[in-house]
C-alpha cells in the first residue's frame, strides 16, 4: 500500500506505545517522488528506516528538538502521525508532557507517547509499538500538508472529521472521499 492510501487508512487506527496510546486522528503522506519527503534524494543514514520494510517506524528529529513518528508504507514512502486522541495511559502522557496539550502535533505526540530514537526501524506489531487498523471510516478530511516548504499544495494531510485535538484546523472544503 502506498503512503497516501496508508495515511487515509491510519485515520481511526489505534496506536499504542509501551502502554500509552489512542486513536490516530491526523496523518500526512510522503512519497519518494515528493520533494518534501526525506526520501526524495535517496537513502541516507538519517532516513535509512524510511527505505526499510512496510509496517516499521521511521523516527527522526525535527529541527534538532522534537522526535516525529512515521509508519513506513513501502520503501521510500512513509506516513507522519500528526495527532492522536489519547485513550490509554493518559496519566503517563500528561506527566511526560507536563501540559494539557498532549498529542495535537507530531512533536507533542511523540513526547507524550515516549517515542525514543531507538524506536527508529521497530515494527508496529511488536511489544513496544502496535497499530490496529480500523474499518474504513466516513467523515475523512483531506487537505494540504502543513509545516513544509515544498509541495505544500498536495492534499495528502488527512484527519477525522469532528475530532478534537487536530494539530491545525482543516479548510472548510476539506471533506474527503
Amino acid at each position: 500500500m502506498g503512503a497516501v492510501d496508508l495515511a487515509r487508512r491510519l485515520i481511526g487506527a489505534t496506536l499504542t506505545v509501551r502502554g500509552a496510546g489512542g486513536t490516530v486522528i491526523e496523518t500526512e503522506a510522503y512519497r519518494r517522488d515528493d520533494p518534501a519527503s526525506h526520501s526524495f534524494r535517496g537513502p541516507t543514514a538519517r532516513n535509512a528506516s524510511m527505505f526499510g520494510p512496510a509496517g516499521h517506524a521511521y523516527v527522526y528529529r525535527s529541527y534538532g528538538i522534537h522526535l516525529c513518528l512515521n509508519v513506513v508504507a513501502r520503501p521510500g514512502e512513509a506516513v507522519l502521525i500528526r495527532a492522536l486522541a489519547p485513550a490509554t495511559g493518559v496519566d503517563l502522557m500528561e506527566r511526560r508532557r507536563n501540559s494539557a496539550l498532549l498529542c495535537n502535533g507530531p512533536g507533542r505526540l511523540a513526547q507524550a507517547l515516549g517515542i525514543r530514537p531507538e524506536d527508529d526501524g521497530a515494527p508496529f506489531d511488536g511489544p513496544d509499538l502496535f497499530i490496529t487498523l480500523s474499518p474504513v471510516l466516513h467523515g475523512l478530511l483531506a487537505g494540504p500538508r502543513i509545516g513544509i516548504s515544498r509541495a505544500r499544495d498536495l492534499p495528502w494531510r488527512f484527519g477525522l472529521a469532528g475530532a478534537r485535538g487536530l494539530s491545525r484546523p482543516f479548510p472548510p472544503q476539506a471533506a474527503g472521499p
